[in-house]
């Protein structure tokens, strides 16, 4: 019990640790270059704007490491319960985060198929507006821009850097997204491994 006790207050922290870093990232996504002027100006790219880091891996995430910490260190209502009360509250706070991560998963995944939003020239491709914002990589079905660097400097204008910006926080959110998945597994399985040796030290 104290080793599954241990583990809880370990994965607790980890789990808390990774969501201010998803929450972390994201937030910096709203500036690029660290520039305030575009979220003033409405010119983020929907999914930084959807704050999956933010309230998925960041809220979600932090609310489950919260209940997962107390009932390792046997805080407040955790001090008395018992071992089925305890698997429900794991079962809650596993879902929890497992449902945020992958919400910010999902979404990181999406944002870096569509690519960044940002100025382009649009006759680049094709089309007869000369400069606009939108998603130039979203429907550029011949080349992988997250394979072809030389597109990262010559297809977005401004903001400048915008594809690395994009590339470097979002790939940042999906890893981070996927070890909070792994570490809810853990916590998941931890949690059924203390409910088995208290019911068998009962017996």
């Amino acid at each position: 019990m104290s080793c599954a006790q241990t583990c809880s207050r370990i994965l607790g922290l980890s789990l808390g640790t990774t969501s201010l870093l998803a929450a972390g990232a994201n937030t910096v996504l709203l500036f690029p270059n660290w520039d305030a002027t575009y979220l003033l100006r409405g010119l983020i790219g929907r999914h930084a704007m959807l704050g999956s880091g933010l309230w998925g891996g960041g809220l979600m995430v932090l609310t489950a490491a919260s209940l997962i910490s107390l009932m390792g260190w046997g805080c407040c209502c955790f001090r008395r319960s018992g071992p089925c009360q305890n698997i429900l509250t794991a079962l809650l706070a596993s879902v929890l985060a497992l449902l945020g991560a992958l919400i910010c998963f999902i979404i990181c995944g999406v944002a870096l198929k569509e690519g960044p939003f940002c100025m382009f020239d649009a006759s680049f491709f094709n089309q007869t507006h000369a400069w606009k914002y939108g998603y130039p990589f979203k429907d550029l079905h011949n080349r992988n821009y997250l394979y072809d660097h030389s597109l990262w400097t010559s297809v977005c204008l401004e903001p400048s850097k915008a594809v690395v910006w994009h590339v470097s926080f979002f790939s940042s959110l999906l890893c981070i997204s996927f070890i909070q998945m792994i570490l809810v597994i853990i916590h998941f399985m931890n949690s059924f491994l203390s409910l088995f040796c208290s019911l068998c030290e009962k017996s």
